[in-house]
């Protein structure tokens, strides 16, 4: 984790800074409310992750966030600007501190990979030579793990993780300070999934990104995030890291936390850790014998 992540971990909760905050918000579908009164605060350089069941507004909720959706009542706030109702230069210089990785990557599927990541640059910085979106585009391409040759092929040509890998890298275009990610492991396979968190972990601490992370995967939740907001009731009904929602007693939080899918997630994350810990003891062993 970067020195300013630590410091701004190290600080007591009222002290970190709120890059994105939410008031009162409410949203419907005609005669269907979906947000009514929801709250919540994402603080810099934590994965923050959103949870909830079908039907509870968890797409609806980082489309209001990013301006997608306009809701019916609320406040907005990102990096402090009020989103919805600021002046549209003001929201231009917030929406470059961002970026987004939508279900299933949402790729343009007549542009290569390298062009993917080209859009946001020639969107915000039309100036830029031809060399020099080239050489970013392929510094972001092999940022997230593929392999340089990747830049030109179509997104047709990668396999879902490959296009799970070139999403991130177009939502990295611009450098942001937040990255967006709607189900990101949705669709991939369990070695692919497990990868792909390792790489959300490896960009926010190289980087210093607050990631903000819409999920259904109970390993995702376990090994990566922070904390947890939890969608019910048309808000949210708790906020917390995983150990404090379990002490809970809202009934669909034990039993999505505490079902066989959640135990399992509980357990894996428990070996996990105790490997690593055998691993640090055994180093620790062997060093001290050296130096005997």
């Amino acid at each position: 984790m970067t020195e300013t992540l630590a410091k701004q971990a190290a600080a007591p909760p009222e002290e970190q800074e709120i890059v994105i905050r939410v008031r009162g918000l409410a949203n419907s579908f005609g005669e269907q409310q979906v947000h009514e009164g929801l709250d919540l605060e994402v603080r810099r350089g934590e994965i923050y992750g959103v949870v909830g069941g079908s039907g509870t507004g968890k797409s609806v909720l980082m489309r209001s966030i990013i301006g997608l959706q306009q809701p019916d009542e609320g406040e907005v706030e990102v990096f402090g600007v009020p989103m919805l109702s600021a002046r549209e230069a003001a929201l231009q210089g917030v929406r470059k501190r961002w970026g987004i990785l939508f279900q299933g990557a949402a790729l343009f599927s007549t542009l290569t990979v390298a062009e993917n990541v080209e859009v946001p640059l020639r969107e915000f910085y039309p100036r830029l030579s031809e060399k020099l979106l080239d050489e970013i585009a392929a510094y972001k391409i092999v940022m997230v793990g593929l392999d340089p040759d990747a830049g030109p092929k179509y997104p047709a040509e990668l396999s879902g993780g490959m296009r799970k890998r070139a999403g991130i890298a177009r939502a990295l275009a611009l450098d942001p300070e937040i990255l967006f990610l709607d189900e990101p492991t949705a669709g991939l396979d369990p070695i692919g999934a497990a990868a792909f968190d390792n790489l959300v972990l490896e960009l926010r601490d190289r980087l210093g990104l607050t990631v903000f992370l819409i999920t259904h995967d109970l390993d995702t939740l376990y090994t990566i995030c922070d904390r947890v907001a939890v969608l019910a009731d048309r808000k949210v009904v708790a906020v917390g890291t995983i150990a404090e929602l379990l002490a809970l007693d809202h009934p669909w939080i034990q039993e999505y936390f505490r079902g066989t899918r959640g135990r399992a997630a509980e357990e894996a994350v428990e070996e996990a850790e105790a490997r690593a810990e055998e691993a640090e003891a055994k180093a620790g062993a062997a060093q001290g014998g050296a130096e005997g």
